[in-house]
């Protein structure tokens, strides 16, 4: 079983930025995949953004504002968050796609409110 560990979010006002991290405890796996999906309420989980095998991909809605990376020596995955708008808030949740197979965290709360 891997475990995702999430950290970062919280409250922030329009404009203002975030930085979430995640790291999947264990070590006897190989990673494909991680990434970020938000769930708003009354609303479907969506990709936020994700890193496969080398290629970036970001939702058109956080392009240009959000920035992920990965430290492969550290299997952590950050994601950097700039200029949130108040439509950024929902609950964030990590992902990984390994070897064992497909891999959730129990989600960070986003808010973003004057």
């Amino acid at each position: 079983q891997v475990q995702l560990v999430e950290s970062g979010g919280g409250l922030v006002q329009p404009g203002g930025s975030l930085r979430l991290s995640c790291a999947p405890s264990g070590s006897d796996f190989a990673i494909y995949t991680m990434g970020w999906y938000r769930q708003a309420p009354g609303k479907e989980r969506e990709l936020v953004a994700v890193i496969t095998r080398g290629r970036t991909i970001y939702s058109d809605s956080v392009m240009g504002r959000f920035t992920i990376s990965r430290d492969n020596a550290k299997n952590t995955v950050y994601l950097q968050m700039n200029n949130l708008k108040p439509e950024d808030m929902a609950v964030y949740y990590c992902m990984s796609g390994t070897s064992r197979g497909t891999y959730w965290g129990q989600g960070t709360q986003v808010t973003v409110s004057s």
